[in-house]
């Protein structure tokens, strides 16, 4: 059965069944309806567009089948509000990272995950992708400077350990990576050729590479600003002082950590509570220890690149001042 893909508009919703019109290539302005019945919960006007999947069997019986609603215009207006406010705001250093923003999307698009699909290990592809990801993007957004090559090294540092955490906990936990559907479905797709495990452990370290980079570098300035402030400290004086900062900044954001991975398995959560399911069971569920270690393991890795990056910053400007 030969399938595609196409955007189609809602031409007249009636009893039962939605006309739609296709939009888009050899079958633009072709009218098919569809039932009602077929599709889930989702509510149509007349004029709206919605993707569709297009199927022909080999006896000639066309169906047509709606996935969802096409939301392009609401992306791109709330993109170029990013854009502009990234622009208005960050002037320079907006522009730059914005330019370092879509380096990182080139190489994860164009590279880590072709080479994942190829059956190349995971955590191996994602280490060498973040080899160019966090040079690109710390030079682009924080300048050619010694702030950023001491964030830089810190990163890099935080960064192996979390991995090596990660590989120790998935397997002490003995996750499988099957906690997702999409893994599941991944799996079916693309049989032995990926190893889910490692793809979890991938996820992990992507995921902490982000936020590494705020707190080296924010770590990195404190320390400099402090060494300009009073060229007499020496290097004892410099970390004690960063790391009082230091903790601060390790508690707001190892918070922000857990807050952003409770709100998005938040609809999760309800469900295992909903349930009546002891919370010894629901802890010890795939689904919610992943999300445990995710978060501990990125949590550790952030406390530790504080210590790290204070460390070789006193070193290095205690010197170099």
């Amino acid at each position: 059965m030969n399938s595609s893909y196409n955007e189609a508009q809602v031409l007249e919703i009636m009893q039962g069944k939605v006309k739609l019109k296709l939009l888009k290539g050899e079958l633009k302005d072709k009218t098919f309806d569809v039932n009602l019945d077929e599709i889930k919960k989702i509510n149509f006007n007349k004029g709206d567009h919605v993707s569709v999947s297009y199927s022909k069997s080999p006896s000639g019986q066309e169906r047509v089948f709606i996935n969802d609603y096409v939301r392009t215009n609401e992306i791109l207006l709330l993109f170029f509000i990013f854009l502009a406010l990234v622009f208005l705001i960050g002037r320079w250093k907006g522009i730059t990272s914005f330019f370092g923003m879509i380096f990182t999307f080139v190489i994860i698009g164009g590279f880590i995950i072709p080479n994942i699909l190829l059956g190349n290990d995971p955590v191996l592809i994602s280490l060498l992708g973040a080899l160019f990801i966090i040079p690109i993007t710390f030079y682009l957004g924080h300048g050619f400077n010694r702030k950023t090559t001491i964030a830089l090294s810190g990163t890099f540092i935080a960064l192996v350990i979390t991995g090596i955490l990660s590989y120790i906990f998935v397997k002490f936990t003995r996750l499988t990576g099957f906690a997702s559907e999409e893994a599941a479905y991944l799996q079916v797709i693309q049989g032995e050729n990926i190893n889910v495990v490692s793809l979890l452990l991938a996820g992990i370290i992507i995921g902490a590479m982000g936020v590494l980079d705020d707190i080296t570098i924010a770590q990195t300035a404190i320390v400099e600003r402090l060494k300009i402030a009073n060229p007499k400290y020496r290097f004892r004086e410099l970390y004690k002082q960063a790391m009082i900062v230091g903790r601060d900044h390790i508690a707001s954001l190892v918070n922000t950590l857990i807050l952003v991975y409770a709100g998005a398995s938040l609809p999760l959560f309800l469900l295992f509570y909903n349930s009546k399911m002891p919370y010894s069971t629901a802890l010890n569920s795939e689904i919610i220890t992943t999300e445990i270690v995710r978060t501990l393991v990125s949590s550790i890795g952030i406390i530790l690149a504080v210590p790290i990056t204070t460390f070789i910053a006193g070193m290095f400007l205690e010197k170099k001042t």
